[in-house]
């Protein structure tokens, strides 16, 4: 088993100081960019997620393990986390650059008081597809007021149906019928289509991709399987816990016939199936067994202000000192567009042995 290493460790091990003195010297360039960044593989700049909180209310065994994060975890103090008003600026920035949709995460983003207030500001910033993932604890109460802010879409994590395994893997004694209710209240509130993520462990819950598969066939929300991935060091990730696509697609095949769908988009993550009765699809990220990095658009907006360019990253860039610093939008959008620039990531296709012994920020820190 790999080392398990403090979040806290992993944010400040090595401080990065090459990397924001990068920052700056580009915030520095005279004039902004001329054109939309490109990276070294030729991947154009197109979705932003937002970390807004890196505290969590679930204690999932893949994600925030409680031997790890427990009551005395040193999350990070209130005056850290960038404020609505900083967020939504370098979003702004970001949608210079060719941004056209953003995520917001956590952490779980509902924690985050006021959040339908962030919202509405991003939702102000003009054309973006505004979209949230959460575990769905407190969507049944935040759902209209977030679909009034502006939010067009969310996706919910859910891992099991039955309520055992459910609890098992929140580890907080958490039942599945609050989520499903959060569920229902989005869908009711217009934020469809939802989509249902489900992380897959081998010996946890791989039981639970068929009934998963049945309870949404016909339901109008996407269900997305992923394999169980080497994020972070906390979960003690091996290669042994992974059930592959193939087997997840294979196992609900045997019930529902499925065949491939074409991608929506350039850069989608997931693999798209389709029943052959309804034309209904689901989804399913081979983010272990196949390299998915090839097209990827996504930059990570940690809930302090770092940018990392791969949900796989080791070190982030320091934007943070930028805003607080005063430099103006368009030095701020210099230092984004050289950061993509020399963005050269494709982890899932370099991907060995000795990966799980690498320093990976954690998945919980710039969400998933």
């Amino acid at each position: 088993m790999s080392t398990i290493i403090p979040l806290t460790d992993v944010r400040n091990a090595g401080h990065p100081t090459a990397m924001d003195a990068f920052v700056r010297e580009a915030a520095d360039a005279a004039g902004p960019a001329p054109e939309l960044p490109v990276d070294t593989l030729g991947r154009h700049l197109h979705d932003l997620r937002i970390s807004v909180t890196d505290r969590c209310n679930f204690r999932c065994v893949y994600c925030m393990p409680k031997d790890v994060y427990g009551r005395d975890f040193p999350f990070l103090p209130h005056a850290d986390l960038l404020s609505f008003e900083e967020i939504a600026r370098i979003a702004g920035i970001f949608l210079r650059q060719g941004v056209r949709k953003i995520r917001l995460t956590g952490g779980e983003p509902l924690l985050r008081r006021n959040l339908e207030r962030l919202v509405e500001m991003l939702a102000s910033l003009g054309d973006v597809d505004l979209t949230l993932t959460t575990n769905g604890a407190l969507l049944a109460r935040k759902a209209r007021a977030l679909r009034d802010a502006g939010l067009r879409r969310v996706t919910v994590s859910l891992d099991a149906l039955d309520d055992p395994t459910f609890r098992a893997m929140n580890d907080v004694d958490f039942p599945v019928q609050r989520v499903l209710e959060g569920i229902d209240a989005a869908q009711a509130a217009g934020l469809a289509p939802i989509k249902i993520n489900a992380v897959i462990k081998r010996g946890l819950n791989e039981h639970a991709i068929v009934p998963l598969a049945r309870h949404f066939r016909g339901s109008g929300h996407i269900v997305r399987f992923i394999e169980y991935m080497d994020v972070g060091h906390t979960n003690g990730w091996r290669m042994e816990h992974v059930v592959s696509a193939a087997e997840i697609v294979a196992a609900i095949a045997r019930e529902f016939p499925l065949e491939p769908a074409e991608p929506n988009y350039t850069g989608e993550v997931a693999e798209r199936w389709r029943y052959r009765d309804n034309g209904e699809e689901i989804g399913v990220i081979a983010s272990v067994t196949q390299a998915f990095c090839r097209d990827c658009t996504r930059a990570r907006l940690s809930t302090e202000g770092r940018i990392y360019t791969c949900l796989f990253a080791s070190a982030g860039y320091d934007l943070r000192a930028l805003l607080r610093e005063n430099y103006s939008d368009d030095q701020i959008g210099n230092a984004i567009a050289a950061i993509w620039r020399r963005r050269a990531d494709r982890y899932s296709a370099l991907r060995s042995a000795d990966t799980p012994r690498l320093h990976k920020v954690e998945m919980s820190y710039i969400g998933g």
